[in-house]
């Protein structure tokens, strides 16, 4: 498609979209009348009825307006439609539930005014200066002041977090809105089956974590039942909790790559398409010779390989990709409609790692293939990843910084590297001792992780020491970004382990690039603004003269 065609096409995407949003007025409208003709329903036939025109309503705007570019009012009006789903299949419909629903949609029209969709048609869907969505998190605490420090830490975090002081209040909570995640105190094994029905009442389970007085088998198998996630005895040491919490949150996985090396181009196009379908990116390949190319280029987590091709064998092909050490993580899964099971052990014990018989039904394929994904991605990460904090390692931050300068001088948009030290960080291991200092590394990784976007890369450089670099951000705009997440660190309250409290700071250098430099060079600017940063202070933010 040549320039003039793409220009084209996005003025009639963005004159589709502005139809979409004059429409939304309309249909807004419509959607809380019917929500208040729920309301005030008097047979249960009638109030099925509205309900179901209400869920085909919300069923269609959950559809359309992701598609246009709302993303957030569709996943709204998709949680509502869930409701509504819920509500119909019950054996006994309650009217709070029903009152907390008409509630729910008549909040959705009139939070979505106009000016607001306008913006949304015309504003990039990311930029540097964008934090991502914070997540709602619902927190059951009964203890007020335990409760009102927990939330003010986890909100410097960068979560929306609203305590609730008893169960009733939490189920409230649920009916009118659900969380991304639920965090409960308990005292009581009991109290625990209380959340399990919550659970159980919803079309998926939520992410929990649990906060016991006790820490035994019994009460943790009782959070286990209840969908828990992460459980924490006190007294709570929060950094471990937020850090729990950020795993079973991270819904930023990018999707997995499969390779399919099949000389059957139709039945190689099948599989492509069902993996696809399953949000997994996908390349076909049908000749062996431009494997080691598509490797280098794709970089798959999982391969697909027939066993009897022509001039190569499957098994063959695996051997020669196990002779390059970059590959070994790479899964390797046969395919072929070879029964007998000696051959399947002959070619599996050369070089792979499971035999896949076609044909093989599609949920089958997925999970086969989704599986073998999952591991690989985990083992990768864990070679590349730091294991205190989860970020990138020495080597491969500064191979990322590589590779975002060649992007940038290709575009001609600037990208910037930030290096950040923590401050006075020998006295925290002097006089709190070293595993609170890991606390407060983990801290800022979290940190950083929560308040930057997805396509920055984040390294823990070495000790004490992280280096952050941000695609198609200025040293300015990253000025602003890092002088917020400084604020809301040094905001941070962190425990000893004789419950003394402390806080901790820390100060950054940033340098861009400029289409010139070479990575090193900037990565030595930064240092150099993080130097002039620390002799003037600590805490603080400076920029590195171009």
């Amino acid at each position: 498609m040549n320039d003039q065609a793409h220009l084209e096409l996005q003025k009639q995407l963005e004159r589709l979209n502005q139809q979409f949003a004059q429409r939304l007025h309309s249909d807004l409208a419509e959607l809380a009348g019917l929500a208040d003709e729920l309301r005030r329903s008097c047979t249960a036939d009638s109030r099925r009825q509205r309900m179901l025109a209400l869920r085909e309503r919300l069923h269609r705007l959950a559809g359309a307006a992701g598609t246009f570019g709302f993303d957030p009012l569709g996943e709204r009006a998709r949680r509502l439609e869930q409701r509504a789903d819920r509500w119909l299949e019950a054996a006994r419909p309650t009217t709070r539930t029903l009152e907390a629903l008409a509630r729910a949609i008549e909040q959705l029209a009139r939070e979505t005014p106009g000016k607001a969709l306008q913006a949304a048609v015309l504003e990039p869907r990311e930029n540097p200066d964008e934090q991502p969505p914070a997540c709602r998190i619902y927190l059951l605490e009964t203890d007020p002041e335990a409760g009102a420090n927990m939330a003010l830490t986890l909100r410097n975090f960068g979560y929306l977090v609203s305590p609730l002081r008893d169960f009733t209040a939490l189920q409230d909570a649920v009916d009118a809105r659900l969380p991304d995640a639920l965090i409960v105190s308990v005292q009581q094994d009991s109290e625990l089956e209380r959340v399990a029905q919550l659970q159980q009442q919803l079309k998926a389970p939520l992410p929990l974590l649990v906060i016991h007085d006790h820490f035994d088998f019994a009460s943790q198998l009782a959070a286990v039942r209840a969908g828990a996630q992460g459980f924490f005895a006190r007294p709570l040491d929060i950094t471990q909790l937020e850090n729990s919490l950020e795993r079973c949150l991270d819904r930023q996985q990018e999707p997995f790559r499969v390779l399919i090396v099949d000389d059957d181009a139709e039945l190689a196009a099948r599989y492509s398409l069902v993996l696809r379908n399953s949000q997994m990116q996908v390349q076909i390949l049908a000749e062996p010779t431009r494997l080691f190319d598509t490797m280098r280029s794709f970089n798959p987590e999982v391969l697909l390989l027939d066993v009897n091709m022509p001039g190569c064998s499957g098994p063959e092909l695996a051997q020669m990709i196990r002779l390059h050490d970059e590959w070994l993580r790479v899964t390797i899964i046969y395919l072929s409609a070879e029964t007998d099971i000696k051959r399947q052990m002959a070619a599996l014990l050369q070089a792979g790692d499971d035999f896949i018989t076609k044909p093989i039904s599609d949920n089958a394929l997925i999970a086969s293939v989704y599986s073998h994904a999952q591991r690989a991605r985990s083992l990768s990460t864990a070679l590349a990843r730091d294991s205190l904090t989860g970020l990138l390692k020495h080597a491969d931050i500064k191979e990322q910084l590589a590779l975002e300068v060649q992007r940038a001088t290709r575009s001609g948009k600037p990208a910037s590297v930030v290096m950040l030290d923590l401050d006075h960080f020998k006295q925290v291991n002097d006089r709190f001792g070293h595993a609170a200092g890991d606390n407060v590394i983990r801290a800022l990784a979290n940190l950083l992780r929560q308040r930057l976007r997805r396509i920055d890369s984040l390294g823990r450089y070495g000790g004490e020491e992280f280096v952050a670099v941000l695609p198609e951000c200025s040293a300015l705009q990253a000025r602003r970004i890092f002088d917020e997440i400084r604020g809301r660190f040094a905001a941070l309250s962190f425990n000893s382990g004789d419950a003394r409290t402390f806080s901790v700071t820390f100060s950054a250098g940033i340098s861009e690039t400029d289409g010139r430099t070479a990575p090193g060079i900037l990565l030595e600017r930064a240092d150099q603004a993080l130097y002039v940063a620390k002799h003037s202070g600590r805490n603080q933010v400076q920029v590195a003269q171009q």
